[in-house]
């Protein structure tokens, strides 16, 4: 870690998670709609696709993909129709079954679903590639291992903000376990700002090459 400003990147990091984005909004709506399990269980998968940038941008892949106007538009429409998908998904479900039940099948799904939907996001990589190395000292030895690290760091701090989120999320939802139809149209609402977060990032466009 040599020639990193640490303090200065923990706080600006800090900043940036506690930022209400993409990541927060769906874990939010996760919790919503199937309790603080699946919250958890979605923000751990999350958290693992956020790994999968750091590991992709460390070892240059991210960039690649950044740099190609054609891959850059294949992952974005496959992460925004998985998460239409989802959205319809939690929508439709939400008319069957008002009150979610925890088991262990529905945490593995949240948890695997969390995983897809952080990895197939390129919004992810564009900002570990644009706000990591700005950290970096590129004349120091190792600067993929600076960048893994730091982005190990960075992924750490959203989880513990989506952790609170997760948290003021399921004490919301609580107030409505006793009247199930409108904690249906909670449900069926956070389906829909889930599809609504798939047609969000289906218009983002790819950065600018510098």
């Amino acid at each position: 870690m040599d020639g990193v400003n640490l303090p200065l990147f923990l706080a600006a990091a800090l900043i940036l998670a506690a930022v209400p984005g993409p990541g927060i909004l769906y874990v939010a709506a996760r919790t919503i709609s199937g309790g603080s399990a699946a919250g958890l269980a979605s923000t751990a998968g999350t958290a693992l696709g956020g790994i999968v940038h750091v590991v992709a941008g460390a070892i240059g892949v991210s960039a690649i993909i950044l740099a190609s106007a054609e891959l850059f538009t294949a992952l974005k429409f496959c992460g925004a129709l998985y998460l239409v998908w989802l959205g319809i998904r939690t929508f439709r479900e939400a008319s069957v079954l008002a009150v979610a039940q925890p088991n262990d099948r529905g945490g593995r799904r949240a948890f695997y679903e969390g995983i897809v939907v952080e990895a197939l996001n390129p919004k992810t990589a564009a900002f570990f590639l644009a706000f990591i190395p700005q950290f970096i000292d590129p004349a120091a030895a190792h600067p993929a291992q600076q960048f893994a690290a730091l982005g190990l760091i960075s992924v750490a701090l959203n989880t513990l903000a989506d952790i609170v989120v997760i948290a003021l999320a399921a004490s919301a939802r609580h107030q409505f376990t006793t009247r199930p139809q409108l904690l249906r149209r909670l449900r069926q609402g956070s389906g829909l700002f889930i599809a609504g977060l798939g047609i969000s990032l289906a218009l983002v466009r790819r950065p600018a090459a510098s």
